[in-house]
Order: structure tokens, then C-alpha cells, then sequence
């Protein structure tokens, strides 16, 4: 809690002695009625006098009214003050100025931050990004120092491997030449998937990112990863000579890792 000043509580002390020791007076004693001093109080003489009127009016009884305005009591220069009604509850010595409290300067609006489940992208997420990074650079080092990989021989138009196959991440795109018409196996369908995927945020506007919400986007991709899969493994393994098509225990394997 905020500490009051030493000089407030000693006002708050002398205002409650004066407040008890005008208690412990008879009702009918003048000095009970006496207001205080404008050196005492250190309450103009003109709010002083206007204090002094409301509690007179409120003890002979009259029933001050909304707007009406008070009689005008002589101030200490001699001229009289207009005032208006006031409130007839007084503190300690017939004051009606009271202290409530004293608090510390400070902001007016309180922020306080929501939390939130996002992170900063540094560190939390590149720092993660930079150590798999050389993980991955230090397993292909040591895989490239104990795995021989020599490049082939030269190409001899004269003895064409058969068979002929492109390479692993284009094997789902041959696989789909030797079944289709090549507009349809080469451009149709490539751009039929393709657009899919970039449509799919457009038309899957579900904010949610439980799975359990998201069964479009989840179904679309996943047709999209299996088709590919499933064409690059037919194409690697099932495919011999002539491209045709061959079980690769019965007859052996037509592909080089």
C-alpha cells in the first residue's frame, strides 16, 4: 500500500483531537458552533462563511430546494458573496473539504499484454533451422568419405540402356507417358494437380488447424503425395525392358540406387 506523508497524518490526527474534543463539550457550549479560524483551517473566509449558512439553514429546518441559491454572508473585506446550495454534511471542526487518500503518480491505463502461442522467428526458429542444417551438411561429408558414388560411363548412341529411365524424381511423369496420350499425361493432368494445391487455400477456409477440421486440404494433399509415390515406385521397380511391366523378385531389379 501507498504510505501517507508524515505531514497528512499529522493533520488527520489534530482534525480527529478536534473532532473529540468538540464531542466531549455540552451541546449548548458556543465553542461548539465556533468554526475555526482562517489561520487554523487554512480555509478561505468567503467558504467558511458559506459553510457556516448551509449548517444554520439545515438547523432551523428549511428544506433548500435544487438551484436555490443561499442568502450572501459578509466576507472579511465587507462585501457580500452570492453562493448557491450545498451539501449540509460536514467533517471533523465543520469542515467539508475531506482527504480521501494519497497514491502514487502513475499511468492511468493499465496494459497488460494477452498471451499469445506465437514465437519469435530468432531464435527459436532459426537457431533450430541452423543446427539441422549441419547435421544434414555432416551426414552427407561422412556418407561422401565412406560411399564410393562414380559417375557412369559416356553415352554410346550405339548401345542405349534398356531400359531407358529418367531420373527417380521424373520416373511418376514417364510412368504416366507410357500409359496416357502425352498432352494429357505431360500437361493436363501435372496442371490439374497443380492448380488443385494452389486452389485448396482458397476453397478450404476453415481458420482450424486440428486435423479433424481440415478433411478437405488433408484429403487433396494427400491423393496428390500418394499418386506421386505410388507412379515413382512402379516406375523404379515394376518397369524392365521395353518398359514393360515386371515384378522386380521374379525378374530383377532395373533400376540403379
Amino acid at each position: 500500500m501507498t504510505e501517507i506523508p508524515e505531514h497528512l497524518r499529522k493533520r488527520a490526527e489534530e482534525a480527529r483531537a478536534k473532532a473529540a474534543a468538540a464531542k466531549a463539550e455540552p451541546a449548548d457550549a458556543p465553542a461548539a458552533d465556533a468554526a475555526p479560524s482562517e489561520a487554523e483551517s487554512k480555509i478561505p473566509a468567503h467558504l467558511l462563511e458559506r459553510a457556516k449558512a448551509a449548517r444554520s439553514k439545515a438547523a432551523g429546518g428549511a428544506a433548500a430546494e435544487a438551484g436555490e441559491a443561499v442568502a450572501p454572508a459578509p466576507a472579511a473585506g465587507g462585501s457580500a458573496v452570492a453562493t448557491a446550495t450545498l451539501p449540509t454534511a460536514a467533517g471533523p471542526g465543520g469542515h467539508t473539504q475531506r482527504l480521501l487518500t494519497v497514491v502514487k503518480s502513475g499511468s492511468i491505463q493499465d496494459v497488460k499484454a494477452s498471451p499469445q502461442d506465437k514465437v519469435h522467428v530468432w531464435p527459436h526458429l532459426l537457431s533450430i533451422e541452423f543446427v539441422a542444417a549441419l547435421l544434414c551438411t555432416g551426414f552427407v561429408l561422412i556418407f561422401s568419405i565412406f560411399v564410393n558414388a562414380p559417375l557412369l560411363e559416356l553415352a554410346d548412341i550405339n548401345r542405349t540402356p534398356n531400359p531407358s529411365k529418367a531420373p527417380w524424381y521424373f520416373l511418376g511423369l514417364q510412368e504416366m507417358l507410357s500409359m496416357w496420350h502425352p498432352m494429357v499425361a505431360g500437361v493436363l493432368l501435372p496442371g490439374i494437380g497443380l492448380a488443385g494445391l494452389a486452389l485448396s487455400p482458397y476453397i478450404d477456409r476453415n481458420p482450424s488447424n486440428k486435423p479433424e477440421d481440415r478433411k478437405f486440404a488433408i484429403s487433396l494433399f494427400t491423393i496428390f503425395v500418394m499418386s506421386c509415390a505410388v507412379l515413382t515406385i512402379i516406375g523404379s521397380f515394376f518397369r524392365g525392358p521395353g518398359q514393360l511391366f515386371v515384378f522386380p523378385w521374379a525378374a530383377g531389379l532395373f533400376f540403379e540406387l
